[in-house]
């Protein structure tokens, strides 16, 4: 019996010492079921060491040199630390999965839509919206009507036009059509039908010639009918007319389907006429489309290449978290709640600083501001009070309702504020989804620090909570429902600048952050330094 004893104790030191070393381990950085490609692998069950803050990094896929400098420079500079090294954990954020669909190949640079393009109606007019035979055609009650669209691959219209009224003789009308650009006041060009001057009949519709511009791919505008009559206009609502998109050239955007404000509008939604366009550049637009499939191919490749690099760099490093989302400008509000989700599940933490890869951080600072600040107690405001109107709470998806943190829980932001900001319906800010004209106040996105409180209920939200054109503006809407603590802090810049003091600066090439760091190194603050003076 004793000899049998001996044999097993061996096997049991070595058992236990093996779950011993196992339970110690850190989890692996990977996010809900995420990593390159197809490598993904679920949230680990276990908690690592406590850290006073997790620091997140908004990180592109391709930017391998930003990375790289800041694991050279402040994150060195941490991990190197005698005392922060311990109390600070640095993850960049990065999602699993490149976009499949080529540049050249989508609606705009910002998504991963395709542009769906195919046998484009080339040398010759189109007309936008046509009326099927058996319709006839009887006034509204309507006498302002309008619709916007979209404009993929650049156009030209020649003509605006409204719909013929089959109880008149002849013209009997006077209506004014009107193109305008979004969010301009004054028409890019109307055209005034009238009896004496009524254009041309073409099937059902009376055009009038007007002066002709190239709208360029990205062109978002609105043509609205107006009855100068106490009659009201022959329209139709946008599902009962042909819209003759050109083989996928435009996109008729509507209110109906979530894609616009109400109060984007003029009038009512519909229409009362229509317009005549020819697409411009047409052997261009051959071209391009023969040669996609082979560009498809490439793409796949480089996308492969893309996934190697990334295992590669993420093993050597070990400080990147796939999240899974399709990595574009539009998804990075999703990966910003994928990773509060990471962080909550996979560690321990009292704060997370967020900021992006392209930014300048001083860690030390932040640690020095937060002690002197005293920023670990419940139910911080510190800084500017006034709020936009807008506290009506957050749009959910699906119906769902988020639950709000109790009055007691601890909750504070520490951040630059921008109040009362305009929403953007053009361009790469676009935002179609957020009726009010102006966000609630939302933070600079060179970094800000939240609370261990608020950070779990985003992540208890995350399947709820509905994502916006970017996360800064995404975050001061989510946070409007729960209406927390804040302290308001210039020293977070908002633009690429240097100030004494500063705790983060934004929008540097990787090269620019070395120097900056190295200024820093050299005398303490980079803004202080002469050198500086010239640089930032």
């Amino acid at each position: 019996m004793r000899n049998w004893l001996v044999l097993l104790c061996p096997c049991v030191l070595g058992a236990a010492l093996h779950l011993w070393l196992r339970l110690r381990s850190p989890p692996p950085a990977r996010a809900s079921g995420a990593g390159p490609a197809d490598q993904l692998a679920l949230f680990p069950q276990w908690k690592s060491r406590h850290y006073d803050v997790v620091v997140g990094v908004l990180s592109a896929r391709n930017n391998h040199e930003l990375r790289n400098v800041i694991r050279s420079t402040w994150l060195k500079h941490l991990i190197q630390h005698p005392s922060l090294s311990q109390r600070v954990l640095v993850k960049f954020i990065i999602g699993a999965h490149g976009c499949a669909v080529p540049v050249e190949d989508r609606e705009d640079p910002y998504s991963c839509r395709l542009l769906n393009i195919t046998n484009p109606v080339l040398n010759q007019e189109i007309e936008a919206f046509s009326l099927p035979e058996d319709t006839s055609s009887g006034i509204s009650e309507d006498r302002v009507v309008s619709v916007s669209f979209r404009v993929l691959y650049p156009i030209v219209i020649t003509s605006l036009g409204v719909f013929y009224d089959a109880n008149d003789v002849g013209f009997q009308r006077n209506i004014t059509v009107k193109l305008y650009q979004a969010e301009q006041e004054e028409a890019l060009f109307v055209a005034r039908f009238s009896p004496p001057s009524c254009g041309v009949q073409v099937h059902k519709l009376w055009y009038k010639p007007v002066e002709q511009f190239i709208l360029p791919e990205s062109f978002e505008g609105t043509i609205v009918w107006e009855s100068q009559d106490l009659q009201g206009l022959v329209s139709r609502n946008l599902h009962k007319v042909t819209v003759n998109d050109g083989g996928g050239v435009l996109r008729v955007i509507t209110a109906g389907e979530g894609a616009l404000p109400h109060e984007f509008m003029e009038g009512v939604e519909g229409v009362a006429g229509g317009f005549i366009y020819i697409i411009q550049e047409g052997d261009a637009l051959l071209q391009n489309l023969h040669s996609r499939p082979r560009r498809l191919l490439d793409h796949r490749s480089n996308l492969h290449r893309e996934d190697a690099l990334l295992r590669e760099e993420s093993s050597v490093y070990d400080d990147i978290v796939f999240v899974d989302v399709v990595d574009t400008y539009r998804n990075v509000p999703a990966k910003l709640l994928n990773f509060y989700r990471w962080t909550v599940e996979t560690t321990s933490f009292d704060l997370l600083l967020k900021t992006d890869d392209d930014c300048y951080i001083d860690l030390e600072a932040v640690f020095n501001r937060i002690a002197h600040k005293n920023l670990d107690g419940p139910n911080f405001w510190w800084g500017n009070l006034v709020l936009c109107s807008d506290r009506k709470g957050v749009r959910l998806n699906s119906g769902r309702t988020a639950v709000a943190p109790t009055r007691s829980s601890q909750l504070f932001l520490t951040l630059s504020f921008r109040l009362n900001w305009a929403v953007d319906r053009t361009g790469k800010w676009q935002e179609l989804e957020y009726p009010s004209p102006a966000y609630p106040a939302f933070a600079c996105g060179s970094g800000y620090v939240i609370s261990r409180d608020i950070v779990h209920w985003l992540a208890g939200n995350a399947g709820r909570l509905k994502t916006y054109q970017g996360e800064d503006v995404s975050m001061g809407i989510w946070m409007a429902a729960i209406g927390p603590s804040r302290y308001q802090d210039g020293l977070w810049l908002c633009e690429k600048t240097c100030e004494p003091g500063m705790l983060s600066s934004p929008q540097y090439s990787p090269q620019e952050l070395t120097q900056l760091w190295q200024l820093k190194e050299r005398c303490g603050d980079p803004c202080r330094c002469e050198a500086a003076a010239g640089g930032f």
